[in-house]
């Protein structure tokens, strides 16, 4: 059991014009960690500089997290054995939730560390809330297929078992296939199915709209090469 060690997880800004929607205790945590393990060391620093102009960036020893994290996991339990205070970032929003820092957490919890999450902007949860669909019974799946076929598949799926359950799904993409995902949705489902498109949260041009595959067809919104969630809910009537 570790009980001196102690992990913020510390959210990021979603949208560089969006620090706002960052609570000031964020700043405490960040002045009390002595280690950091994030997703992007480049935004990191410069995000934490933001928030605290005066940190000496270079007293701090770095770990970048990005695809690497079973690679710093016996550093980070190293670090928790000294009892050391360790802040997890993300590139963008919640460390832990579609972004690294689960297996760091893991550790964490299985060593008898003390876990603090701190609250912060989650896409999300954002667009979930702002969707007026299911927030009593949604699946989030990351980034749906790529090959087309399996793609089609995957919605086809989705749009099933939202039907059969009532429940919201939602999903991601690469930013520069974002028109190629909601033609593949439009065309897939069917036309009355809701889909909820959250673009640029939390920024001066953030977008949040439910509307039916139909109507997203007669209308495609500017969403190529923006942040973007998806949000697919089917209705209770019509079968395929």
């Amino acid at each position: 059991m570790i009980s001196n060690a102690i992990v913020f997880l510390v959210p990021t800004f979603l949208d560089e014009e969006g620090m706002d929607a960052l609570p000031a205790y964020i700043l405490e945590a960040v002045q009390a960690s002595e280690v950091f393990f994030v997703e992007n060391e480049r935004s990191a620093r410069r995000f934490l500089k933001k928030i605290w102009k005066e940190m000496v960036i270079d007293n701090y020893p770095w770990y970048p997290i990005h695809e690497a994290e079973e690679k710093w996991k016996p550093d980070f339990l190293g670090h928790l054995k000294a009892g050391k205070k360790i802040a997890i970032l993300s590139e963008a929003g919640c460390p832990g939730i579609a972004d690294p820092g689960q297996l760091l957490v893991a550790a964490a919890q299985q060593a008898g560390a003390k876990v603090r999450p701190l609250t912060g902007p989650s896409s999300l949860l954002l667009s979930l809330m702002a969707s007026g669909m299911n927030g009593q019974h949604f699946t989030f799946h990351g980034y749906l297929p790529i090959e087309q076929n399996a793609r089609i598949r995957k919605i086809r799926e989705i749009e099933s078992a939202s039907r059969k359950e009532g429940s919201a799904h939602l999903f991601i993409e690469t930013p520069y296939r974002n028109l190629s995902l909601l033609e593949s949705l439009t065309s897939t489902c069917l036309p009355g199915t809701r889909l909820c498109i959250a673009v640029s949260l939390t920024g001066k041009n953030e977008s949040i709209r439910t509307r039916t595959m139909e109507e997203w067809k007669k209308n495609t919104p500017d969403i190529q090469k923006k942040p973007v969630v998806f949000i697919l809910q089917a209705g209770s009537g019509s079968v395929r």
